[in-house]
């Protein structure tokens, strides 16, 4: 029995159910645990478009963001967070026709690079991931894994991005497993699974 608690804790989310098992093993066990872990995976990516309010005062404004984060302009691209827990978070992206690489992506048809459309999901992920430490300016947040990324519309001069992130597992030993959608109003414009651990900034490497 307690092989099986602790098999199925691979999960990384409290059960709601009876489980019945008959020769149990720790083979079976986890290949179990993985199959509940997608379906918990799948519907977080239910989620629906975040209530954004411009009127109301958020979190942390552009300030309290430099304040967590090492990014400065022109590499900064979050301009507030507006919901935060242990386990989600929902940071604001203007886009306006005066961001750098526009001229050049493309003239006459700017489009947002996909490559900040990720940059700026993982900046909102590492305030998630920073707010689990006392002193998170001491900390720097890297991104070790990108996956399952879909581009489903383009994101232009006049839009507003809303990131939404979400843990799939609880937070261990600095890893971070989350998973994201970016949104346009209600339409999803981008998402995509990131993982990523934080390090202390005089931690010398090996």
């Amino acid at each position: 029995m307690l092989d099986i608690v602790g098999d199925l804790a691979l999960v990384g989310s409290p059960i709601k159910g009876h489980i019945l098992a008959a020769r149990p093993g720790h083979v079976a066990n986890v290949a179990f645990a993985r199959q509940i872990r997608d379906m918990v995976k799948k519907d977080k990516l239910k989620v629906k478009a975040p209530v954004y309010d411009p009127n109301a005062k958020p979190l942390y404004d552009v300030n309290a963001i430099m304040k967590i984060l090492p990014h400065r302009s022109p590499f900064l691209f979050i301009d507030k967070i507006i919901e935060l827990s242990d386990r989600h978070v929902v940071g604001v992206k203007s886009v306006t026709m005066n961001e750098w690489f526009f001229p050049g992506h493309f003239p006459g048809a700017p489009v947002m690079p996909g490559v900040i459309q990720i940059e700026a999901m993982a900046q909102v992920g590492g305030i998630l991931v920073l707010n689990t430490v006392p002193d998170p300016e001491n900390y720097l947040t890297y991104f070790l894994k990108i996956d399952n990324t879909k581009f489903r519309d383009m994101v232009v001069p006049g839009d507003t991005l809303v990131f939404h992130l979400e843990l799939v597992a609880p937070i261990r030993r600095g890893l971070c497993h989350m998973v994201g959608k970016a949104y346009v109003g209600d339409k999803v414009v981008m998402e995509s699974e990131m993982m990523a651990q934080i390090s202390r900034r005089d931690k010398k490497k090996a």
